[in-house]
């Protein structure tokens, strides 16, 4: 059988007996290097609802709500916003183009061995292990604002205390919850992705609604568009103003888990640029929108960061609307941030899967194990959760490890995104590009990516708050350096040696073969 639609690129010799005919996806797949192992059932709606549901405003512009209040205030908060969203968007962009040419779920580290097929695989090798780290910190980041939020909710109708024990145990439950139901398979997570989409654009409609109609007064204009705030130690307004950014960089991430998914995506070379594109820019939208919104219903600035409830969002609603209206108010917000937790497992799964389905983790072999049943990578989803718990932990005693968890995905996720853009830009116009593409707008475009991801990753490694003390400090160069000197040392050992970046594996044969050389290593 020879492929109508490319006629360079005919079909394997000698097909399984009694096999389906190959669709364009399946194809197109095969000469990426692959068979098609996971269930293709999603449509170009659910790849963008991934996504736009891992981005999740309510999640992470909630969160860090109170971190931006203190590093700029409003005005950062409310003009920090569209400046970070549109340097994303180039970003995203630029990351776009090159998921239309290489739709497979390794994505970035995919991409950047098929960028360099001429400099060798060491590229490849330090996007996936950036890619994991940053993957592995936003389900951390995620899941502990959903329990930040959940005990906050608990303390207003119950009595709960806040503690941090006490969010550390509300934040394994929900990683335990978002596992089990990763473990059932694409169709429910694609069903409640899409249901993902609904709730977050509803209720952002739904809280703006209830802060601009129910309060008897509101912030002045001045106040919101101007008030600078400095809560930080540090006297530099403009490093606190490049601070203030964090909220609105550690929101607008994520939008990678299109890519992620682009092997279980109906016309995936089209489906999966516009999954990242269209979550970008439907969450930039709406996500100022809540900004304003929430910034204009400030009563009690000091009072909101002081808190009862350690979450200053749940004290804004406390005192534009009263406390029963709070309370949904917040369970509109755990909501979201439940169904973004687990588009985060989602996403971080398959890149997991697809990593080791090359050999690049320790114990690959596991990993990249499907479940027959399903069509789902279970073990992939549980060293999701487990690494995300592990990540999580320090929060018991650092009462800035959250922040610094939200810099490490942050950093991770970049350099792992802009990396390809890097390889891409290196290419010109040798670049072969996909259905989708930019044009005449490739280089720019890519530039400005390449920029502004140098400028993040060096501004969130950085000290937040003064003086620095072993409370205050920020672990994420830390951790960062933890990641990247075990894979770097690992690369210099012993991987370089071996891993020459995705194989094909074209039979269940081949497959168990390769298995079985990696697992000998």
């Amino acid at each position: 059988m020879t492929d109508a639609r490319s006629p360079d690129h005919p079909a394997p010799e000698k097909p399984p007996a009694n096999t389906a005919p190959v669709s364009a996806d399946e194809q197109r797949l095969r000469e990426l290097g692959y068979t098609q192992e996971l269930a293709r059932s999603m449509s170009g709606f659910s790849n963008f609802a991934v996504s736009f549901s891992i981005v999740s405003i309510l999640s992470g512009c909630l969160t860090l709500y109170g971190t931006g209040m203190k590093t700029g205030g409003p005005a950062l908060i409310v003009w920090g916003w569209p400046v970070v969203g549109l340097l994303t968007l180039c970003v995203g962009l630029a990351m776009a183009e090159i998921c239309s040419s290489y739709p497979t779920a390794g994505g970035l580290y995919y991409w950047s061995a098929k960028l360099t097929r001429s400099r060798g695989p060491a590229w490849s090798w330090f996007t996936g292990w950036f890619n994991f780290l940053g993957q592995v910190a936003v389900t951390a980041s995620v899941d502990y604002g959903a329990a930040f939020f959940t005990n906050a909710f608990l303390t207003l109708r119950f009595g709960v205390e806040a503690s941090p024990a006490h969010t550390m145990e509300i934040f394994a439950v929900i990683l335990l919850v978002h596992g089990l139901l990763n473990t059932f398979g694409v169709r429910l997570v694609a069903v409640l992705n899409s249901v993902s989409v609904w709730w977050h654009l509803v209720g952002v409609a739904i809280i703006v609604g209830a802060l601009a109609v129910l309060p008897d007064r509101h912030a002045s204009v001045s106040f919101v568009l101007t008030e600078f705030v400095n809560q930080t130690g540090f006297h530099n307004q403009f490093y606190v103003a490049l601070l203030g950014l964090l909220m609105a960089q550690y929101t607008l991430t994520g939008y990678d888990a299109s890519a992620h998914m682009t092997e279980e995506t109906r016309d995936a070379a089209r489906s999966g640029p516009r999954g990242i594109v269209n979550a970008i820019t439907v969450s930039l939208v709406a996500g100022w929108i809540l900004l304003l919104g929430i910034t204009f219903a400030i009563r009690d600035y000091d009072g909101a960061l002081n808190s009862d409830t350690d979450v200053p969002p749940a004290q804004i609603f406390i005192d534009a609307i009263g406390a029963g209206g709070a309370q949904l108010l917040l369970l509109i917000v755990i909501g979201a941030q439940f169904f973004c937790g687990m588009a985060s497992v989602t996403a971080n799964s398959r890149m997991i899967y697809a990593f080791s389905r090359d050999g690049a983790l320790p114990g690959s072999r596991l990993w990249h194990r499907i479940d027959p049943r399903t069509q789902t990578p279970t073990n992939a989803v549980w060293l999701a959760t487990g690494g995300a718990l592990l990540l999580g932990l320090p929060a018991l005693w650092n009462t800035t490890a959250y922040t610094a968890v939200t810099s490490i995905s942050v950093i991770g996720l970049y350099i792992s995104y802009v990396i390809p853009v890097y390889l891409r830009l290196r290419q010109g116009g040798d670049f072969v590009r996909g259905p989708w593409h930019l044009g005449r707008w490739s280089r720019p475009i890519g530039v400005i990516a390449v920029a502004w991801t140098a400028v993040i990753t060096v501004l969130f490694m950085l000290p937040t708050a003064s003086p620095i003390t072993a409370e205050s400090f920020n672990y994420t160069p830390v951790a960062v350096a933890v990641v990247v000197g075990f894979a770097g040392l690992w690369w210099l050992l012993s991987a370089r040696h071996w891993f020459t970046g995705p194989h094909v594996h074209g039979t269940p044969p081949e497959t168990d073969a390769r298995d079985t050389e990696l697992e000998a290593r």
